[in-house]
């Protein structure tokens, strides 16, 4: 299990889980369907969906939609151009189109393809592909 792994709130678990398994491509680790619970998985990123008021809820104030204002979730993925092909293919929102955006990293520069979109509770999620070296080779 990595280090940090973050545990979303969600409303309803089963329209969450549709949005993360059938559009997003996440599958299963393991589930506690009795609790709400669900524990994701998509490449080597890892998430928790829990259902607010299934058991017990951390909640530091008041939760409303749109959930994890202030926050946005990179998540790493192989094939970036695909799993935006399949939101725009599904008529999806998208919160930040498609763009290639060079980050300062230390001393490298790091080009990320990425765009966002929010999950059924409002969680802003920024997939990404590196593509520094592609976009080095093609530009010398």
């Amino acid at each position: 299990m990595p280090a940090l792994v973050p545990e979303l709130y969600c409303q309803d678990i089963t329209k969450s889980l549709a949005f993360y398994i059938d559009v997003l491509g996440f599958s299963i680790k393991y589930e506690r369907k009795g609790e709400g619970f669900a524990y994701l998985m998509l490449g080597e990123a890892e998430l928790m969906l829990d259902q607010l008021g299934e058991t017990r809820d951390w909640l530091a104030a008041p939760l409303e939609p749109p959930f994890g204002r202030g926050i946005n979730l990179q998540i790493k993925v192989e094939d970036v151009d695909a799993l935006y092909k399949r939101f725009q293919d599904k008529g999806l929102d998208i919160f930040l189109e498609m763009e290639d955006t060079t980050y300062q990293c230390g001393k490298i520069a790091k080009v990320s393809r990425q765009f966002i979109v929010q999950d059924p509770d409002g969680y802003l999620l920024r997939f990404f592909s590196d593509v520094t070296r592609h976009r080095q080779a093609s530009h010398p």
